[in-house]
């Protein structure tokens, strides 16, 4: 088992999750692990990092698929014996207009985006070692859908309080409502699929810092949820407002805070700034 420490960023063959361990290579160390679910789009990836002068490790890692996770999990602690740093950036979102109808974005995308996240920190979570990061890759769209909830479901939503099993229980709730086409009327919004899941990270990533806090508080870990802004990805578009190289400021600060670092901890993080939980549309486009 070696003793080096071990970063894993998932969802990283291309865009944003390609741009961190690019940077991650350069300025963490110890190993970086390249994760994707396409193992060829994954190595080719790798062999574009590795003609750029970096050594990133590949594993193979669908997050909506419980026996990969649990691979890269027995790999960690086989090779490494846990995991210092961990950046869930995987994700997808479907474009404006796209035809997909409304009941199977919400499940494809609830599927992926915070279900599989959730999935990925249930099984590693445990593994992060002393004074580890750990990163979600969330969204402010999050508080745009938010903020067009209903008084009560924005109170649930909002609450320090909130457990796991009850915000899981929301969401699914979320799909559920969208198959039967009553969302508007059970406090949703009907035009925001991806900030719904994405307030449902956000308050996730809350939940899960103060588990940490509470059951290894000794240990030092520090988890948030930040916005990468709005990026040219395939994802985001090219006429949006920021480089990938801008895009990856905030995950990379969040990936590599200092080892004496109190902070920041169960945190929305935006511009390297611990941010409140509202919408912001000067970030944004149309608003």
């Amino acid at each position: 088992m070696s003793s080096t420490r071990v970063a894993l960023v998932t969802g990283a063959n291309k865009g944003l999750g390609l741009a961190i361990v690019r940077d991650l290579c350069r300025r963490f160390p110890g190993d970086v692990v390249l994760t994707a679910r396409d193992e060829a789009r994954g190595r080719a990836a790798v062999q574009q990092l590795q003609a750029e002068g970096r050594s990133p490790r590949f594993h193979q890692l669908d997050i909506t698929d419980l026996h990969s996770i649990r691979a890269v999990r027995d790999f960690l602690r086989e090779e490494y014996g846990g995991l210092d740093v961990l950046v869930n950036n995987a994700g997808i979102a479907f474009q404006i207009g796209d035809p997909t109808p409304i009941a199977i974005q919400a499940e494809v995308t609830m599927n992926t985006n915070f279900l599989g996240t959730r999935d990925v920190c249930t099984e590693l979570l445990p593994l992060i070692k002393s004074r580890g990061e750990v990163v979600n890759m969330s969204s402010g769209w999050g508080f745009k859908a938010l903020e067009s909830c209903s008084p009560e479901l924005q109170q649930k939503l909002r609450s320090e309080s909130i457990t796991e099993e009850e915000l899981v229980g929301l969401m699914n709730k979320f799909v559920e409502d969208t198959k039967n086409g009553v969302q508007r009327n059970e406090g949703w919004p009907d035009d925001n699929i991806y900030g719904v899941v994405k307030i449902g990270v956000t308050a996730l990533s809350r939940i899960q810092a103060r588990k940490l806090s509470e059951q290894r508080g000794g240990d030092k870990i520090l988890l948030n949820a930040c916005c990468p802004g709005w990026v040219r990805t395939d994802m985001g578009g090219p006429k949006a407002f920021k480089s990938l190289e801008e895009g990856i400021e905030t995950p990379v600060y969040l990936a590599l805070l200092p080892s004496d670092a109190e902070g920041p901890h169960g945190q929305f993080v935006h511009e390297k700034k611990v941010a409140k939980w509202q919408f912001m549309p000067q970030f944004y486009p149309k608003f």
